[in-house]
């Protein structure tokens, strides 16, 4: 997501800049121990020295524009409580084990994403270079959007498939802008397999397109594709979510008011060929760029006779004869600043330009490798992580003293407004009840909500009647939040920073409640529950049966490989993995990409636009 590597592939920093490197288990130990705190904050006030100072030390550093509504609203925003996030000596043991496990998975990322980013492979890259005279899909997309980071999405779906490996699912997608408009872009990689469509990608694409959908954020494709992939043709054409269903979103969102554009960059062949003739405007690049249902071998094969790519479905042929394309481009450079001349006939309102001021937090985000839990034994307060997330470390809390093992409140993310919901333990009823309260406070408000989920990998069965009863209600009370969070009508962001098992990640808006974006920590779990209690679960059959030991041992292992963050993000049940110490940057940007949705100007018409 926010990496070297990918900033590199786009020239927005140096080749020779260096990944930065993870911090020191001394250095970290000497900035968060007791007495430290100073250290901490570069010479200011420890957070509990300014919680005693109260609102006299606010007031100082109130900003001096204070013209607007938001101005007065970040003013009262500095009267919020300050969270204590020194990490005491207590902890530190857990502390020291959740690093080496950050720099463990970390360094496994790191790798993956080296791997991702070399698309099908040098010689695949050179071909598709130099022999097919076309941009690598990274230099496509440093042309197409403004000189500015975007958020790529599921940058390492198609990994360790089971037909093989598919890096990045054959298409980048992502969230970057042009001409300052927020976009999604879809953009086929033609060095991976070439650009053939497997199951992932139709799944990678269609999850690009449910989030511009639930965003309302205008659709560019790059359609570089050869097609579906025949032998996995059962797993891509004939269901609901299959890759017909593609052609369906694009009919959808152009009736919603969503514009999309599309550039054929390359072959656009069978299914592929839809994409850009669904789309409102299409560029079609020179030489380059072909569109048909059936390539010249099938004409071929069935008439005898031999036709060029070009006769066939060419640039000309479709700028001037069939209509099919709205812009004819000499080149990819000219084809993507024609893209950018379109988006800006789009009846938008700026966004405002406003720079929203907001304070850092006082404590260091490299902790956060520390505060990211190897497992829930070596889960700490979660309020530690919140004071390095929120503007100035505030927080104002919701129920402070209710449902304890669940945090509530709300606090700002670079000047941006939210409520948070954050799990500190199993979800009790109380917990559940005041989640409850607390989500349709923020749906009443209209406040973006952001879950940090790390939820119970077992609960114990109840050995009583009064325990079953407390059970009873304790699930009611879930079921009750579990409503709430379903039927919020704000958007949602949820950062799994630890584990994600059974139930309660449903109530902790997980994938199944449709977050607007869902972003897993790379030490983070996904999985019914863990493998170190697959053992206490009752086994099919007779009770008395021994169990195999051997069989044990294999589940165990699969459900060990099957609940890491990488298996979970190369299937695509989630948005991406996202570094602890960019996780403030990712969530602020989310919220900025959210709020775009205020400034569009919507026609009131429910019709597509309908081609020739």
């Amino acid at each position: 997501m926010w990496n070297a590597v990918a900033l590199r592939s786009l020239g927005r920093l140096s080749p020779n800049a260096a990944s930065p490197p993870l911090p020191r288990l001394q250095t970290l130990k000497n900035r968060v121990l007791e007495g430290k705190s100073r250290d901490l904050h570069g010479g200011k006030q420890p957070a509990h020295v300014l919680q005693d100072q109260g609102l006299e030390r606010t007031r100082d550093v109130l900003p001096c524009r204070l013209g607007s509504n938001k101005a007065k609203y970040r003013r009262w925003a500095k009267t919020y409580p300050v969270l204590d996030g020194r990490v005491l000596s207590v902890y530190w043991h857990v502390f020291e084990e959740n690093l080496r496990n950050s720099e463990a998975v970390i360094k496994r990322y790191s790798e993956l994403l080296e791997r991702v980013s070399k698309g099908g492979g040098e010689n695949a890259i050179l071909h598709h270079t130099q022999r097919n005279k076309k941009l690598f899909v990274r230099e496509r997309l440093k042309l197409l959007l403004d000189d500015e980071s975007f958020l790529e999405l599921s940058p390492l779906a198609g990994l360790n498939m089971p037909y093989g490996d598919v890096p990045a699912a054959g298409c980048l997608t992502g969230i970057g802008k042009i001409c300052g408009v927020w976009c999604v872009f879809m953009a086929n990689d033609a060095t991976v397999k070439g650009g053939t469509i497997y199951p992932i990608g139709v799944k990678k694409q269609l999850r690009a397109q449910e989030i511009a959908m639930q965003n309302r954020l205008l659709s560019v494709y790059l359609v570089d594709s050869g097609g579906a992939f025949l032998p996995l043709q059962s797993e891509l054409f004939p269901d609901k979510s299959h890759g017909g269903r593609v052609f369906y979103n694009e009919a959808i969102m152009s009736a919603m008011r969503i514009p999309q554009v599309a550039v054929v960059c390359g072959s656009c062949v069978a299914g592929g060929a839809y994409v850009p003739t669904m789309a409102e405007e299409t560029v079609i690049i020179d030489k380059i760029g072909t569109l048909f249902l059936a390539g010249p071998p099938l004409v071929k094969a069935a008439t005898g006779e031999y036709v060029s790519p070009e006769d066939l479905g060419g640039a000309k042929l479709h700028s001037e004869v069939s209509g099919c394309s709205d812009h004819f481009a000499s080149s990819e450079k000219e084809a993507y600043e024609c893209v950018r001349n379109v988006i800006s006939t789009l009846n938008y309102d700026p966004l405002p330009e406003e720079v929203i001021e907001h304070d850092s937090p006082l404590y260091s985000s490299e902790e956060l490798l520390g505060l990211a839990p190897r497992d829930y034994r070596c889960t700490l307060p979660v309020k530690l992580i919140l004071s390095r997330l929120m503007d100035g470390s505030r927080f104002q809390e919701f129920k402070a003293n209710y449902g304890t093992t669940l945090v509530t409140g709300f606090g700002h993310v670079e000047g941006h407004l939210v409520g948070i919901v954050a799990n500190n333990g199993e979800l009790s009823h109380d917990a559940s009840l005041k989640g409850s309260h607390f989500v349709q406070l923020c749906s009443q408000r209209s406040i973006p909500i952001l879950f940090l989920q790390n939820t119970a990998p077992h609960t114990a069965e109840p050995t009583s009647i009064s325990q079953a009863e407390a059970h009873s209600n304790r699930l009611k009370a879930q079921a009750s939040m579990m409503a709430a969070v379903a039927c919020a009508a704000v958007p949602k962001i949820t950062i799994v920073i630890g584990g994600c098992y059974g139930s309660e990640s449903y109530v902790m808006c997980g994938r199944s409640f449709s977050p607007n974006f869902l972003f897993l920590w790379p030490n983070a779990r996904v999985a019914l529950l863990d493998s170190r209690h697959f053992s206490t679960v009752p086994q099919a059959g007779d009770n008395d049966c021994t169990r195999d030991e051997s069989e044990l041992k294999h589940l165990k292992e699969k459900l060990e490989e099957e609940s890491s963050a990488f298996y979970s993000s190369a299937r695509l049940w989630d948005d991406g993995v996202i570094l602890p110490q960019n996780t403030r940057k990712v969530i602020a940007q989310c919220l900025e990409i959210l709020e775009q949705q205020k400034y569009q100007v919507i026609s009131p018409c429910q019709y597509p636009v309908i081609r020739m």
